[in-house]
């Protein structure tokens, strides 16, 4: 595991780093997409269904700005270029002293935002696809969603944006993991970004779903050996073609140590609601470590909520590593004749990078 400081992609722009120390702000300024992705995280109970205005975007930055030293911000939904003044929060984000600021699109790119903003204040465009052909990322994210987000990186590396992809491996799309590196490489990308899909949101239904059912076909999550098997694979191959790659390493050897990000890292997620979690495994539940609250200047303030919520969870020490997996998708691991675990199951925020 990649505990020492993050490397910067190949041309020394800075962007979030999943690592020890990295102070990371993953902003979500509205919950509503246009899209209707089978794996979508985002819980509308539990996360809100409100836009948030520009003024409370601009207040809530800068109590992160205070709270974190040089923090990293992600924009995000819903689809964040929904909304109508992303591109002020961007600069705002920029003039509050923001280490880097990048946005999560899935490239539909609303409101005119690519000639509102410039690569200037925007370190990164993270666009998200999932499939390497129209017919693999379609059934996940909807029809015309591939080509729509292939014109808009097309045009953002026009432009001159650094750009990044997010690939959601899942049942639904491993068989075209290995055609990524060409397409990356064709459309120009210079980050890339490979996800595991998690057992939230939509994609939590419709595990439960199939675990109900005993249908194996539907489950959306791959194995262990499917994992290890090709995706490390496909990461260097993309690395070798002189892309930064990101990717979680998901299973550790019994005998490596395990470390949670709650502890060795800053990582706050913000949803509309105000509230703010610290881990995105728990945001299906009402588990958040802060609240957004007003004080009594009427001004934004960052308040820790009662216990017992997922900090709590942080300090636990089990042989599975990941608490929170444990407790919400077990069957992630396997177990030897005397009870033991074969591995671990390491933490969704720290990654290896090439």
């Amino acid at each position: 595991m990649n505990l020492s400081a993050p490397k910067i992609s190949i041309d020394n722009r800075r962007t979030v780093a999943f690592a020890s120390q990295a102070s990371n702000v993953f902003f979500h300024i509205l919950t509503q997409c246009n899209l209707t992705c089978r794996h979508c995280y985002i819980n509308p109970e539990q996360h809100g269904q409100n836009m948030l205005s520009a003024d409370v975007i601009d207040a809530w930055l800068s109590v992160f700005a205070k709270k974190c030293h040089e923090p990293n911000v992600i924009f995000l939904g819903g689809e964040p270029t929904l909304h109508p003044h992303l591109h002020r929060a961007v600069r705002k984000a920029q003039q509050l002293g923001y280490r880097s600021v990048t946005v999560d699109t899935n490239g539909y790119l609303f409101h005119d935002f690519l000639t509102k903003v410039s690569p200037d204040v925007l370190n990164y465009l993270s666009f998200s696809l999932d499939g390497a052909t129209a017919l693999t990322n379609d059934a996940i994210r909807g029809t015309g969603s591939y080509e729509q987000c292939v014109k808009g990186i097309l045009a953002a590396v026009a432009k001159g944006f650094n750009t990044s992809l997010i690939y959601t491996v899942s049942r639904m799309n491993l068989h075209e993991i290995e055609l990524m590196p060409a397409l990356l490489k064709k459309l120009g990308i210079s980050r890339f970004f490979i996800q595991v899909i998690g057992l939230r949101g939509n994609s939590a239904s419709a595990s439960h779903h199939c675990q109900k059912h005993s249908d194996p076909c539907e489950r959306l999550s791959i194995d262990k050996n499917e994992w290890i098997e090709r995706i490390p694979a496909v990461a260097k191959q993309v690395a070798e073609l002189g892309i930064a790659t990101v990717y979680p390493k998901v299973y550790l050897d019994y005998e490596e140590p395990f470390y949670c990000a709650g502890k060795v890292a800053r990582n706050y997620f913000i949803f509309p609601n105000g509230r703010v979690y610290q881990c995105p495994l728990c945001e299906d539940f009402p588990l958040h470590s802060y609240m957004m609250n007003t004080g009594t200047d009427h001004h934004p303030v960052l308040t820790e909520t009662e216990r017992i919520n997922e900090s709590d969870l942080f300090n636990l020490d089990i042989p599975e590593g990941c608490v929170m997996n444990k407790l919400i998708q077990p069957e992630n691991i396997s177990y030897m004749e005397d009870g033991s675990p074969e591995y671990k199951i390491g933490c969704c925020l720290l990654k290896e990078e090439l």
